[in-house]
């Protein structure tokens, strides 16, 4: 006796509710991974990078400086950051030719600030020379797009040595960086301790010299705290988006969105990081949306050509 089977097919889901399962899945994997592609920012994040040449250096007893004194001194070196906050453009130094010059008539633009002191042998020079190799390769327009400013953190040095620092660092960019873009300033100690306070800079002299953090910040023309970039290797694609971030008015907004968008601020590697996710999920959501009006407004297209 033949016995007649009938083959069981899987059931198909129609083409619309696939397309909604997709979008479904898309919206998750967004809402996911916002809060965990990148952590956090700490706004009042410690710098543990030091002075490392200056550390070395305190590390051995001089005839100015006694062991007890180094590390009493050493917990007050630091960075404590201030996103948000503003700097005292009301400030008044010196520039490279001894003329006095407020921050506020230089501090018209995104600026980024260098905390050093010219007569450093070793990270302030390395910093303020790996500037100088960086900023000729923005594409920014340097003197108007963004401002940079060196300012020593020691009252004790005069004009003379801002002056030969810029012209060290001019010609290592061949004399072909604009005049006035990059200022080097000099201070008396009340200007320069209020200036590092509101950046949350702690630096301490020791002997002639000083253990100070390696760092630099940028802000925005009205003088608030958008970013600090670390360290005496500077790469060309955080300083960019930093200056960015802290530019303003109608013509950057639509750029300022996107690298925004795209890019976040890491504090645990201390540099920006490539949103894989977030664009990637945004590439899917709106490939999948695409095809999901093409479905909707396709068939229906399609029923009133077979109604006609």
């Amino acid at each position: 006796m033949n016995k007649t089977y009938r083959s069981q097919q899987c059931p198909i889901w129609p083409p619309h509710r696939l397309v909604l399962c997709c979008l479904f899945c898309s919206l998750i994997l967004i809402a996911t991974q916002a809060t965990a592609a990148v952590p956090e920012h700490r706004l009042h994040e410690s710098s543990e990078m030091a002075h490392e040449g200056h550390n070395d250096a305190t590390q051995q007893t001089t005839e100015h400086v006694h062991p007890a004194e180094t590390a009493a001194s050493a917990d007050k070196v630091g960075l404590e950051e201030k996103l948000g906050e503003r700097i005292p453009l009301d400030l008044v130094f010196r520039d490279e030719h001894g003329n006095p010059v407020k921050l506020a008539d230089l501090v018209t633009k995104p600026t980024i600030i260098a905390p050093v002191y010219y007569r450093c042998p070793n990270v302030c020079h390395f910093l303020q020379g790996d500037l100088a190799r960086v900023l000729p390769k923005l594409k920014l327009k340097a003197g108007e797009d963004y401002q940079v400013i060196s300012f020593s953190f020691d009252e004790t040095e005069q004009p003379e040595l801002a002056l030969r620092s810029r012209n060290t660092y001019y010609a290592a960019m061949k004399n072909q960086y604009p005049e006035q873009a990059w200022r080097f300033l000099t201070g008396d100690s009340e200007a320069i301790r209020q200036l590092t306070d509101a950046v949350g800079y702690q630096f301490q002299r020791v002997g002639t010299e000083f253990l100070h953090p390696v760092a630099f910040f940028v802000v925005s023309p009205d003088g608030k705290i958008v970013r600090y970039l670390h360290g005496t290797h500077i790469v060309p694609k955080d300083l960019a988006l930093a200056l960015y971030e802290a530019k303003t008015g109608h013509v950057g907004t639509t750029i300022r969105k996107m690298v925004q968008y795209c890019f976040s601020f890491d504090p645990e590697q201390k540099t920006y990081v490539f949103n894989i996710l977030r664009v990637s999920a945004t590439v899917i959501l709106a490939t999948l949306a695409i095809f999901a009006a093409f479905l909707i407004f396709g068939g229906k297209k399609s029923k009133k050509d077979k109604n006609l």
